[in-house]
């Protein structure tokens, strides 16, 4: 498929979901889980940034940004703990 045609079926799904309405509690679920991971992931890549200078590196990936994400610093601090007294 080319890229003209998948970006004018986005646009159509937009246009349609403003005309037709979208349902509202799933798409606030998937709003909030959006920005949920996007702040894990801001949260794990800083952690790798400032925890570099004592050898603390926490893998970004999808089961550690959903850890970090959705329980937040206390995640963040069982991450941590884990990579430190468990795998080192």
């Amino acid at each position: 498929m080319s890229s003209t045609l998948v970006i004018s079926i986005m646009v159509a799904l937009i246009i349609i979901l403003l005309l037709v309405g979208a349902p509202i509690k799933p798409m606030r679920f998937i709003g909030h889980t959006t920005v949920k991971l996007g702040i894990g992931i801001l949260f794990l890549f800083f952690i790798n940034v400032f925890g570099g200078a004592i050898g603390l590196h926490i893998p970004i990936n999808v089961f550690t940004a959903i850890i970090a994400g959705f329980l937040g610093i206390f995640g963040l601090a069982s991450l941590s703990a884990i990579y430190l007294f468990i795998i080192t």
